[in-house]
């Protein structure tokens, strides 16, 4: 497979641009291996207590997240810790998976759907903003804050695969964040504006705006929010390693689940947009002195966005390798995340 199109697959996958395909609009159909609304992942740890909850982010968007609390603790100044990610996914899979974790470790843990996906609002569906995706961070910590159980000076955030990189981007600004981790790490803006590995021209880009330009002209005409096809759906077989590797996980027993884009939907063809014009990692020196995490696996074809990323910060920071980790490994493989490094992380520097 050539590199431009390579680099179109990963554009559809996971950053929503589609415009050179035909165009379909989201609708609510039944979808093959169709789950319950109440359909998890993963099994609730028994030392764990999960409760639906809800909260407003700076824009007006109500966010639902599922809080995770130990049972066997009776302390009332826990420390606490947001999670949301991957790019695409919704807190019933990796997310709430690392929230259920880490909330059998002592932690109070938040797991939430991103604005414009999931059970969250938001109005079009299956959009992202590097601005609002970053404040749904600083909104989880306004939750967290606020509950009568958490210690408010002992709130760290994580953020796997494409919210890694926004965890990174809320963590400079937001001084109440007292530490920082990402796992399997995408910069989507990045990946959006330079394609992979930083191969896309500026001819390739200016080209990607003018689409983008038409397809809004499509979308005012009909006042309607154009879609996408399935993107890991009926995949080539000469398709990338790393693609197949997504669809054995959204598109199996394994991780899928109905409201996730990256099961059974698509990004909107417009986008790419914002992340194309966004860089969300320009500020991440000022996180520092506050502590960073960043764990990547060893064959991740995504592994440079988690090395370029630890270049850029400052002390104090760590790179975790995870040994003979793909991607997608680290969504939900538990013998490869590190789990204990997690704990040890947080609880050294959320005092």
């Amino acid at each position: 497979m050539n590199r431009s199109a390579l680099i179109a697959i990963l554009a559809l996958l996971l950053i929503g641009q589609a415009c050179n395909m035909k165009t379909e609009v989201q609708t609510k159909k039944t979808k093959t291996m169709e789950k319950t609304e109440e359909h998890y992942t993963f099994k609730l740890n028994e030392n764990v207590t999960r409760q639906k909850v809800t909260f407003k982010n700076r824009f007006g968007i109500t966010l639902s997240g599922d809080l995770y609390l130990p049972t066997n603790s009776s302390k009332l100044n826990l420390p606490a810790i947001a999670i949301s990610g991957p790019y695409g996914a919704v807190k019933e899979q990796s997310s709430g998976l690392y929230a259920n974790q880490m909330a059998a470790r002592g932690f109070a843990t938040l797991a939430f759907d991103p604005s414009y996906t999931g059970e969250s609002g938001g109005e079009p569906r299956n959009i992202s903003s590097p601005d609002i995706n970053t404040e749904d961070f600083s909104a989880a910590v306004d939750f967290l804050g606020l509950h009568k159980a958490i210690d408010r000076n002992k709130i760290g955030i994580l953020g796997i695969c494409g919210f890694g990189g926004y965890a990174l981007n809320a963590a400079a600004p937001d001084k109440r964040i007292k530490a920082v981790a990402t796992s399997t790490m995408y910069d989507i803006s990045r990946g959006t504006a330079n394609g992979y590995y930083d191969s896309k021209t500026e001819e390739e880009r200016t080209k990607e705006y003018v689409q983008i330009g038409e397809q809004r002209w499509k979308d005012a005409e009909k006042e309607k929010t154009s879609y996408g096809p399935t993107g890991l759906k009926n995949l080539p077989e000469n398709a990338p390693q790393f693609v197949k590797e997504y669809a054995a996980y959204y598109t199996t027993s394994r991780g899928f689940h109905s409201r996730s884009l990256n099961s059974n939907g698509s990004w909107s063809l417009t986008n790419a947009v914002t992340n194309m014009n966004a860089p969300i990692l320009h500020y991440i020196k000022e996180i520092s002195p506050r502590p960073i995490l960043i764990i990547a696996g060893e064959k991740a074809h995504s592994k440079y966005f988690s090395e370029t990323a630890f270049e850029a910060a400052v002390e104090p920071k760590e790179l975790l390798i995870v040994p003979n980790a793909v991607h997608t490994d680290l969504y939900d493989q538990i013998d490869k995340i590190p789990f204990d490094k997690l704990e040890s992380f947080f609880n050294e520097n959320l005092n």
